[in-house]
């Protein structure tokens, strides 16, 4: 199975990353975690994504909020698919990091989530490891009926006490 890595600026982002890592965990994907910046530390940023593949990961998921520079700069360095969570900063709702991650040049694409979309990430990255992996497509596909039947379940319960 490949594995997944997941990078954010700041410690601080890890509230709303650990949802990202724990769907992974829970679907049973290796994923390694790092803070790095595009910024502050840019070699090693380069180096994450440029060796990803040869390491046998098969996802990337930046996580950065205001300027959101680390998703595009990890997609420079690599073909694998790269997937952007914008997130909220202090005075910002987010809004900055989400036209800054989904606002790619042509020929260096990064797939992007919602603002402190987490989970989302997650389940994307499952979704593109699972179009070579039948196991994790099963697993995949039987949460979504699950989702479904708890949907319907809902919906009965309130037909029948409003209807």
């Amino acid at each position: 199975m490949k594995k997944v890595r997941v990078v954010m600026v700041s410690k601080s982002d890890l509230p709303v990353v650990d949802k990202c890592i724990q769907v992974l965990k829970d679907y049973g994907v290796p994923v390694t975690v790092r803070v790095l910046s595009a910024h502050r530390c840019p070699e090693q940023a380069r180096t994450f994504a440029a060796e990803a593949r040869q390491e046998g990961y098969g996802v990337l998921i930046a996580a950065a909020g205001m300027a959101a520079h680390l998703a595009g700069a990890l997609a420079a360095n690599t073909t694998l698919p790269v997937i952007g969570i914008p997130l909220r900063a202090a005075g910002s709702d987010g809004t900055d990091a989400l036209l800054s991650t989904v606002m790619m040049p042509s020929g260096i694409p990064v797939a992007t989530v919602a603002i402190d979309g987490a989970t989302n990430a997650a389940l994307l990255a499952l979704e593109i490891l699972a179009v070579a992996d039948a196991e994790l497509a099963d697993r995949l596909a039987a949460a979504r009926a699950a989702d479904t039947a708890n949907t319907l379940a809902a919906d009965r319960e309130i037909c029948e006490k409003y209807n």
